[in-house]
């Protein structure tokens, strides 16, 4: 694989992770969604482990990957991302970062950071990982431009998704992992479902085989969807944003809960 298709992380460093702060109880907590995270990821999600335990490095943060979504300026790549947890948690929430580096709206180009309400106003302590990397997830493919931390991208996304969808692919293409391509297995299931994939970095992933039927994780309890996944959900950016006005509109109340 060329440098140019590796990455090309934001800076890693941790220095606010409080894991050796935290209470043995949250610490039980943080270790079980972890193992669950693992055995059940969710739909498109790669937990990253070391490459020799096994295991997450720390307890502190989480690191995983997501698989571009399909239809969207992000397919065929992988984006890594942590969550770092806060020393209060689950009361307060963790803070969410990509490492690689990507052309989004609810991003920080310089730093990573990413916009969710899932991790501000929405949060609540019963919160877990997989929900939250399933939200980041589905802001892939309906980006939130009222809330962006990327200004340019967030108005581009607005006036012109066909320029915003090329220039967010431009650097999904330097800087995003692309998919591993090889021969089908026994069960017909491509290489690398459900196995370990090893990274660039030493560190190990492993890649969800959910089913795409599985339930949104942005549906209200009142069964209303506030955002969408696969192609339909992106396919309604490319209409809500070429119907002008009407459709900025449409697009803002189905964000309202991102």
């Amino acid at each position: 694989m060329s440098s140019t298709t590796t990455y090309r992380p934001y800076n890693r460093s941790s220095s606010g992770t409080c894991s050796e702060n935290l209470p043995p109880r949250t610490l039980a907590r943080v270790a079980r969604e972890i193992r669950d995270l693992h055995k059940n990821p969710p739909e498109g999600v790669r937990l990253v482990v070391d490459a020799q335990s096994g295991v997450p490095s720390s307890l502190g943060e989480v690191v995983a990957e997501i698989q571009g979504p399909q239809d969207t300026p992000y397919e065929g790549k992988f984006f890594q991302l942590k969550l770092v947890l806060s020393c209060d948690f689950p009361s307060s929430p963790p803070r969410g970062f990509f490492l690689t580096k990507i052309y989004h709206p609810n991003v920080d180009m310089s730093t990573g950071a990413i916009c969710v309400n899932t991790l501000k106003k929405d949060w609540t302590p019963e919160t877990t990982f997989s929900h939250v990397l399933s939200v980041i997830r589905c802001l892939l493919i309906i980006p939130f431009p009222e809330s962006s931390l990327n200004d340019e991208a967030g108005k581009l996304f607005m006036d012109s998704y066909d320029e915003y969808s090329k220039r967010a692919r431009l650097m999904a293409d330097v800087h995003g992992r692309p998919f591993q391509t090889g021969k089908t297995e026994e069960d017909g299931k491509p290489m690398g479902t459900n196995n370990s994939n090893k990274g660039t970095d030493g560190t190990t992933s492993v890649l969800s085989d959910a089913s795409v039927s599985k339930s949104n994780p942005l549906r209200s309890n009142n069964g209303a969807t506030t955002g969408g996944s696969g192609k339909s959900g992106s396919g309604n950016v490319r209409k809500q944003v070429s119907n002008g006005k009407s459709g900025k509109m449409t697009k803002k109340k189905s964000l309202k809960r991102l």
